[in-house]
């Protein structure tokens, strides 16, 4: 049953100061802004806080705690507060029931569980005073928590709980409740100005720190984004409109220089960023239209899209700045274009000095080894001299263009870069020939290793197969294509062999890594399922064995709970092979479902129990048992009384019993 209470069901609290006090409080809770969220699995309550989804700021969490605290001090009653991003795959009430049972929460303690993703909640206690009528539970949940909760306010509807919960047990009578709000009405209309002022500062603070979050978050990572409070989405979102909407002008009118200077050609790089980044940005703006016109969203929708806006933003300024480097490096070369030319003369004359030793080498290679095997250098030399030539004439080129009067000068970039790129490749090439030996010389002494490696790498991703995927197979299947390859050339061409074997071991090793790790972690799921189907089929066992043996006392719920129990432990051996993660999730169900039951079923017994200890009667075991079945058909449905349906044993019978009515455990929840 939900929790809540409203004003026409309060009562006088014990003094007027506390009564106006928690009337402001309560006021200032309801106008809070939220914070973040995140995901949990039941869990064992370490404080009467916990924050799993940084929902609450520092104030926020103190404005809480003074309020958890005021409840403990007046009422002796815990109120214990989590905030996760989701109960799936539980429901809210069974989440709360297993953080319940972790915690040992007792009937003076009350939790208010809050699934700040899902916008889902649930209210609950083992059970509660008297002193709280049902409607005033009701009204604590939907008049308090629920409007806090839609809001987004995750403070603000624990901090209601908590005064909600404060005047319903602190109240004597609706009717004094009138004098003490006009009593302290006045203090709140003096105040109120201050009130509101006080409020606002927090809605500020709050939207400034959750902002100042969005800023930190990287724009690609949307899970990070998403967790955000809408209106802090939305501020970030209108600045990063802002901000990248000024870049793209500014880069337009950079780009243009850089065409006129440069030339069309030059620019080419920048043009297609550009191009990119403003297609983004065009993007992001007919998204922020749709926010703006006149068509309304949901929460949920307007998040997604803010979330999408941010994200294209990002986009947009990744596509610019992966070019700023090179952008600058262009316009660099035509201020350092004189040295940078002679940098390249003085190279080109020193590769051209080597060229004559290289040439050497490669005759002696051609002497020694097999045409095959140098194959990949037996060209390098006369490739070195046209690319020396080529850079030669770019060298010449550039150094005409930078003679050429400011605005013109553009053809030089194009040159520097070309003789800059032929320079290094011909670098590259006579360096190979002068390595060609030793490569070769080491390809020979290994080759024969590498290849029972990847004969073992194949071995082990046979065995690994069920694990990898199409992925592994395919990746093997390579692996031994080139296994065969290199068997026939390893003779001739010792150095191929060896690079075609290295090449694609590598991708098979990466592969298999992947695997072994599926592996163990479904080897390690596998123990998990075990350890819970034990501990579920254990439970489960106990609760239906003590409902058995003792059912002529036990009610409805507990039978209810252990034949859902039954079930999730059914569907946790279907699913065992198939689908291990929910075979998993249906055993700790289960196990949960199981416990529930025999507190259930002892609950029942014991207040069973308590109405047998007066009264005697040798068949109260046998009653208790189920054993006299004919006195309970006598005594059934149609005696119209819950507590004289057995008239076995001198007409004795259980007194009333009904699963979680008989400890009054109470409990609601819902969407928001």
């Amino acid at each position: 049953m939900p929790i809540a209470s409203s004003p026409a069901s309060r009562r006088v609290a014990p003094t007027h100061r506390s009564v106006g006090f928690l009337f402001v409080a309560a006021l200032i809770a309801f106008l809070c802004l939220p914070a973040t969220a995140s995901a949990e699995r039941p869990f064992r309550l370490p404080e009467q806080i916990n924050d799993r989804v940084s929902a609450l700021d520092p104030t926020a969490k103190g404005e809480l705690q003074s309020a958890i605290d005021d409840l403990y001090d007046t009422h002796r009653v815990r109120l214990w507060v989590v905030y996760v991003a989701s109960f799936e795959p539980q429901d809210p009430e069974a989440w709360a029931a297993a953080t319940e049972r972790a915690s040992q929460l007792s009937d003076r303690d009350v939790l208010l569980s809050v699934a700040t993703v899902d916008q889902s909640y649930y209210l609950s206690s083992p059970g509660l005073p008297t002193d709280i009528s049902d409607s005033e539970l009701e009204d604590i949940r939907v008049n308090a928590i629920e409007p806090a909760l839609r809001e987004q306010d995750w403070a603000g509807a624990a901090i209601a709980a908590a005064g909600g919960l404060s005047d319903a047990m602190g109240a004597t009578g609706g009717g004094d409740v009138v004098k003490v709000l006009a009593v302290g009405g006045g203090v709140i209309a003096v105040g109120a100005g201050g009130v509101v002022l006080y409020s606002r500062r927090k809605k500020a603070q709050r939207l400034e720190a959750g902002t100042a979050a969005a800023r930190q978050i990287d724009p690609s990572d949307t899970k990070a984004l998403a967790a955000l409070p809408v209106n802090a989405l939305d501020v970030r979102a209108k600045e990063v409109l802002v901000e990248m909407d000024n870049a793209v002008r500014t880069s337009t009118e950079e780009l243009q220089l850089a065409k006129d200077e440069f030339g069309d050609e030059a620019a080419r790089p920048f043009t297609e960023a550009f191009d990119n980044a403003n297609n983004a940005l065009a993007q992001a703006f007919a998204i922020r239209q749709r926010l703006d016109d006149d068509i309304p969203e949901t929460p949920e929708q307007r998040r997604d899209m803010l979330v999408d806006l941010i994200s294209n933003c990002g986009k947009a300024d990744r596509e610019l700045d992966a070019k700023v480097t090179e952008f600058d490096q262009m316009r660099d070369l035509l201020i350092n274009a004189s040295s940078r030319l002679d940098g390249l003369t003085r190279d080109i004359v020193e590769l051209t000095a080597r060229v004559p030793n290289s040439d050497a080498t490669l005759t002696s290679l051609v002497a020694e080894f097999p045409a095959p095997a140098l194959a990949p250098v037996k060209d390098n030399v006369t490739m070195t001299k046209d690319r020396l030539a080529f850079a030669d004439t770019n060298v010449t080129a550039a150094r005409e263009a930078i003679a050429l009067p400011a605005g013109k000068q553009g053809p030089a970039v194009a040159a520097i870069r070309a003789a800059e790129a032929a320079v290094a490749q011909a670098r590259t090439l006579l360096d190979a020939v002068d390595h060609a030996a030793e490569n070769i010389r080491h390809a020979i002494a290994t080759i024969g290793a590498a290849l029972d490696d990847a004969r073992k790498d194949v071995a082990a991703a046979n065995e690994l197969l069920g694990h990898g995927g199409p992925e592994l197979a395919k990746t093997k299947n390579a692996v031994e294509a080139a296994i065969g390859r290199a068997e026939g050339i390893k003779d001739s061409n010792p150095l191929g062999a060896f690079n075609e074997i290295a090449t694609a071991d590598v991708e098979l090793d990466k592969a298999l890594t992947v695997a072994l790790d599926r592996k163990q972690n479904a080897e390690r799921l596998q123990q998990q399922i075990e350890q819970a189907m034990t501990a579920a089929s254990s439970q489960v066992t106990a609760a239906s064995d003590f409902i058995s043996t003792r059912r002529g006392a036990v009610d409805a719920e507990a039978r209810t709970r252990l034949s859902e129990a039954q079930r999730h432990l059914d569907e946790a051996q279907r699913l065992r092979a198939s689908d291990p993660s929910n075979a998993l999730v249906y055993a700790q169900s289960a196990a949960e479902l199981g416990s529930r039951a025999l507190r259930a079923a002892q609950s029942d017994v014991s207040s069973w129990e308590n109405q047998q200890s007066s009264r005697g009667g040798s068949n109260a075991g046998a009653v208790l048992g189920g054993i006299l079945i004919e006195s309970m058909l006598r005594g059934g449905f149609s005696s119209g009384s819950r507590g004289g349906r057995y008239s076995g044993g001198g007409g004795r019978g259980p007194g009333s019993f009904g699963g979680a009515g008989s400890s009054r455990r109470i409990g609601g929840g819902g969407r928001f």
